[in-house]
């Protein structure tokens, strides 16, 4: 396959790096180098500053009609080209075609939705206590965003920041993941091809760290989006900090799923099993820490087990594939590491456990069930991100309860019962941003997407999403009373 040569977007323009200066991408699923993008220099993200912020009033002064008409035509653009997106997603990234195909539909549908929050950009007047002023509060783009994307979903959450930012009225400053930016920077040119004036949107490449320290060191920035480790976060946090730049993180989490002892084991057990191994695992939200119900453990870690043990792994691009690789070297070694310290402090593995690098020749891991996990084991805290699920006994749902919050992530829960009352106070229960009662599908355009305590702040999508891009601005109006 011959290597690609990928561009930037800066002011309208797609472009190398202004000393030609590039980063090889690999094929997770082969270990070959497949495209090389630009590597950005200080010149390059000053010219995509300067250029956001010459368009700043412009863009948010654009109708919000005429923002909503390029946001549905930037939907109806990457609809047309799924295919072809959805194939660079896979070569780069790992995940198998079909669910490639999902995320590039799903970014799609951010475009949709927020086509529509464009135009419902609501403020509202104030009843005060003195009839001789008037209280108006109105809601204004809070003016040039960064915004910095994972690997593990690279198209559909950079179309998370994007759309609502661009709905709102502000440019966005772009950098996708240096380790699968392909497929964003596809989706990015179908977005531009929309109608997007030149300036209010870029893409820039190359060294995460340098595009950071860059663009936050500017005071053209004032919004940050990040979704990311909490260290990144945490750095980024830092960053933003010198001028007040206003954020908003999605920083991973460690999912909880209670099953209660009144389940269909089987049907439960299948079901977490083929949600557990969705782009290996490499999902924020992924059901990790299976809290079992101690009457029923034995029959849902044999089912869990066996439909663990039957996935077939390959490169994605092929249609028998069920599991591709993880997205890096780098992915699969912090992986490896979490199990092997799990099977060192005494956890059993009931199927998996060992990589399958030199077997399949990418970056592959046998899909892994660990039970006995002892609870100083690294895994209990850390996020693993990966192909593996943590099998826990539980004897009253008290207890359950407690394991499930035992952690400084929370991002999203699971529960699964046929008792409505145990459902509605175990999810009250539950200290996470987001749960699913007997469902893992729990994400989509509509409804909000947010963690607490180290998983982060702000939200995504939903109407609560283009909140983060706008800021209340009120104004009291005296008025002479003329008609007395």
């Amino acid at each position: 396959m011959e290597t690609r040569n990928e561009a930037m977007l800066i002011d309208g323009t797609w472009r190398p790096a202004s000393d030609g200066g590039t980063v090889e991408i690999e094929n997770p699923a082969n270990r070959t180098i497949i495209a090389t993008v630009p590597k950005a220099t200080h010149a390059d993200l000053q010219e995509a500053l300067d250029a956001a912020e010459r368009v700043r009033v412009s863009w948010s002064d654009t109708s919000a009609w005429e923002r909503s008409t390029i946001l549905r035509r930037a939907a109806e653009i990457i609809r047309e080209r799924v295919d072809s997106i959805a194939q660079l997603l896979t070569i780069e990234q790992g995940k198998p075609l079909p669910q490639a195909r999902g995320e590039v539909h799903s970014a799609a549908d951010q475009f949709d939705w927020y086509a529509d929050e464009a135009r419902r950009i609501y403020g509202r007047t104030i009843e005060g206590p003195n009839q001789l002023v008037r209280t108006e509060v109105r809601q204004e783009a809070i003016g040039p965003v960064a915004a910095f994307t994972p690997w593990n979903f690279p198209v559909m959450l950079a179309a998370r920041k994007l759309a609502p930012a661009l709905a709102a009225g502000c440019p966005v400053i772009l950098k996708p993941a240096e380790e699968a930016p392909s497929a964003c920077l596809a989706m990015v040119r179908a977005v531009h091809d929309a109608g997007v004036p030149a300036g209010v949107l870029a893409a820039v490449t190359g060294d995460p760290a340098f595009v950071s320290a860059t663009l936050l060191d500017s005071p053209v920035i004032r919004k940050v989006s990040l979704t990311g480790s909490v260290r990144v976060g945490q750095i980024v946090m830092g960053l933003a900090a010198k001028h007040m730049a206003a954020v908003s993180f999605e920083l991973g989490g460690h999912a909880p799923v209670i099953v209660c002892d009144d389940v269909d084991v089987k049907a439960v057990a299948a079901q977490a099993a083929r949600t557990k191994y969705q782009n290996s695992g490499q999902i924020c939200v992924s059901p990790t820490r299976f809290l079992v119900a101690r009457s029923i453990l034995d029959e849902f870690e044999a089912e869990f087990t066996r439909a663990s043990a039957a996935l077939a792994l390959g490169d994605g691009m092929d249609a028998g594939s069920e599991l591709g690789p993880l997205c890096s070297a780098r992915r699969h070694d912090d992986f490896a590491a979490l199990v092997e310290d799990a099977l060192a402090r005494g956890a059993v593995a009931t199927t998996g456990g060992t990589s399958l690098r030199e077997e399949l020749g990418g970056h592959f891991y046998a899909p892994t069930v660990l039970r006995d996990i002892p609870k100083d084991a690294r895994v209990l805290q850390e996020e693993p991100f990966g192909p593996l699920a943590l099998i826990v006994a539980y004897d009253e749902l008290e207890e359950a309860v407690e394991i499930a919050n035992n952690t400084n992530l929370g991002l999203a829960g699971y529960l699964f019962t046929d008792d409505i009352s145990r459902a509605q106070l175990l999810s009250e229960k539950l200290r996470v941003g987001m749960v699913g009662v007997n469902t893992f599908a729990i994400a989509n355009a509509a409804s909000p997407f947010s963690g607490v305590g180290l998983s982060g702040m702000g939200a995504e999508s939903g109407v609560e999403g283009i909140q983060m891009y706008l800021r209340p601005k009120t104004v009291m109006t005296g008025i002479s009373d003329s008609l007395r």
